[in-house]
């Protein structure tokens, strides 16, 4: 297994909400002179993604490579019209396992590629949660999401954007293609080490995969949870999180560690609050502390521990993102960052939370007992069970669209 390695030499930027997080993204593509890589869960045809469609148009035209990755399942209607003219600009649209659609219907729901990622000339990457909608924008209304994302410069975007062109050619299973991804390789090597140290953080690029790397974001949560000693937040839109993950939370906790969870109070999916207050009743009794967001929907995968280390990315902590989906995730060693983020978390647990209390709780007893045992055992098995289920590799084909005419925007609650 490949060994993770910290990176030194970075600057790495905190976005918050698709107020700080398109117009950046959008302003690297339009600087960019020789390529364009983005993976994205969902793409949609409105306001937001049509500013992507254009920004990666205008600059395939201008000379340089253009390759966006979509996931099948998260981006499944866009037009003829949409594709046509991404295909025309010389821009090469990938989607991650498509499959057949009978009656409609979209059955190939495991195994997505969750990840959310923009390399931009070897320059600059950008690595979170925040998809091409307009839902992440706070115009959207009440269900609009708050989430995460990092901005990158430094030697770390050299690492990711040679991960991005080995996720390409192994999607695209060509010869050709595993010969340049070997090519490929031996030049980042090389030339990693040549990129100027630009900042003050420690960043470690980490995904999770079905094959080789598949508990490598969760393991990284858990080595820094068991080394936390003063203060652990955790903002999570999925929280459904492993047997030993709780373990190691209720032990951090039971030592004198503050730890506080940020979870949803107003999901987009009313399942994901039932799932995630099963756990409640263990974790508080630990001296766990729980709040849930209120505001509007939490879309965040972002945590604080100590006055050092962070994390920002894509995986939720549920069975779905730690056992099945196509994961990326940037932590972060510096107190600089920490600090930002932290405040960040706080003033949402001060404005826009409500704290989760014993009392508010109540006893167990009942159908809700059965319900809560059932689901902590989930919790402690699913890791195996989940190895049991098929572990294809990914394919990448050409997208294709659901409708002949461009479609209007797209109002949804799609998990993402």
């Amino acid at each position: 297994m490949e060994q993770k390695h910290w990176t030194r030499g970075n600057d790495i930027r905190l976005l918050e909400n698709g107020e700080e997080f398109f117009p950046r993204v959008f302003a690297c593509i339009a600087n960019a002179k020789r390529e364009v890589i983005v993976e994205t869960f969902i793409l949609f045809e409105d306001k937001v993604g049509l500013q992507l469609h254009e920004a990666l148009i205008a600059a395939a035209q201008r000379g340089a490579q253009v390759d966006i990755t979509i996931d099948d399942w998260g981006s499944p209607d866009l037009s003829r019209h949409f594709l046509d003219s991404l295909r025309a600009a010389g821009v090469r649209i990938h989607s991650f396992n498509p499959g057949r659609r009978p009656f409609g219907l979209r059955p190939h729901l495991l195994r997505r590629m969750h990840r959310k990622i923009v390399v931009v000339d070897r320059e600059v990457a950008f690595v979170g949660g925040i998809n091409y909608s307009a839902d992440h924008l706070k115009d959207f209304g009440p269900e609009a999401k708050q989430d995460y994302a990092v901005e990158i410069r430094g030697p770390l975007v050299a690492e990711i954007e040679r991960f991005c062109h080995a996720a390409l050619a192994e999607g695209l299973r060509h010869a050709r293609q595993r010969r340049q991804w070997w090519r490929w390789r031996k030049q980042f090597r090389a030339n990693a080490e040549d990129l100027p140290e630009v900042g003050s953080s420690e960043a470690m690029f980490v995904v999770r995969d079905n094959r080789r790397h598949m508990d490598d974001i969760e393991r990284s949560y858990r080595i820094a949870i068991r080394a936390a000693r003063k203060r652990i937040v955790i903002a999570n839109a999925y929280f459904f999180p492993g047997y030993r993950f709780i373990k190691e939370l209720k032990r951090a906790a039971r030592r004198g560690v503050d730890v506080r969870l940020i979870l949803q109070g107003e999901p987009d999916m009313a399942f994901v609050k039932t799932a995630a207050s099963m756990l409640y009743h263990y974790l508080l009794r630990s001296g766990v502390k729980i709040y849930e967001y209120c505001e509007r929907p939490l879309h965040g995968k972002v945590a604080v521990m100590d006055d050092e280390w962070a994390t920002v990315g894509s995986s939720n902590l549920d069975p779905m993102s730690l056992s099945f989906n196509l994961e990326a995730n940037v932590i972060i060693r510096d107190p600089a960052f920490n600090a930002t983020l932290s405040a960040q978390l706080d003033r949402l647990m001060r404005d826009a939370c409500s704290e989760v209390t014993v009392e508010s709780v109540g006893e167990l007893e009942g159908l809700p007992l059965v319900r809560s045992f059932l689901a902590y055992h989930f919790t402690r098995h699913y890791p195996r069970w989940a190895q049991w289920l098929p572990r294809h590799v990914p394919r990448l084909l050409p997208a294709k669209p659901t409708q002949d005419k461009p479609i209007l925007p797209i109002l949804t609650k799609e998990k993402a």
